[in-house]
């Protein structure tokens, strides 16, 4: 029904008047910065199953794979829960759907690498197996990468790069600040040796 206007329950504003779809009225909870506590009093998210859905996907994990182009400049990627979006230009995760006490952050990182390999390169991080102790817990992976040149027997160059890294672990509270989000983070920098 393309007149209808159903209820933001309190967080109508300027650009959103009406929440046909619980995403709607999430999205009008996140604006003016409400917690968005118990979708099973919500109609629309009663309608579509809110839930069910969220209890339905408690125990699911992911399986990622794939390559990143990154600039030769300190950067991070991460793998976190919640439903991402832009915040006064900062990148921020919704947990309002997901129990803080719930969040497994269990991980294993079967490769990574910064460039192509070659023979006898170790990635240090191939292999990592890790079992979050606690449930929230955020797992941050500092990297420096070192530009590295390879020449082949037959004298072919590759230019790739080699890491070290140190783990650091604690738990988050899921709030902007120290405290800091559930997730696995692999923040790099790139280091430049002098060359002769």
């Amino acid at each position: 029904d393309a007149d209808r206007c159903e209820s933001c329950y309190g967080a109508e504003s300027e650009d959103i008047r009406c929440c046909n779809t619980c995403d709607d009225v999430r999205e009008a909870y996140r604006r003016r910065g409400w917690a968005f506590k118990n979708p099973d009093t919500i109609e629309q998210c009663k309608r579509e199953g809110f839930s069910q859905k969220m209890q339905e996907q408690k125990n699911e994990g992911c399986q990622v794979y794939g390559f990143l182009e990154v600039n030769k400049v300190a950067g991070n990627f991460h793998f976190a829960p919640g439903k991402s979006f832009q915040q006064s230009h900062v990148h921020v995760h919704d947990l309002q759907s997901f129990g803080l006490d719930n969040i497994n952050m269990t991980h294993y990182i079967k490769h990574l690498s910064f460039g192509r390999d070659y023979p006898g390169i170790v990635n240090p991080l191939d292999g990592t197996d890790v079992t979050a102790q606690q449930a929230s817990m955020m797992f941050q992976y500092f990297v420096k990468v070192v530009p590295t040149v390879y020449m082949k027997v037959d004298g072919e160059v590759v230019r790739t790069n080699q890491f070290s890294v140190t783990r650091h672990e604690k738990i988050a509270n899921g709030l902007i600040g120290d405290q800091g989000l559930p997730g696995v983070f692999v923040l790099y920098d790139t280091c430049h040796p002098e060359e002769n």
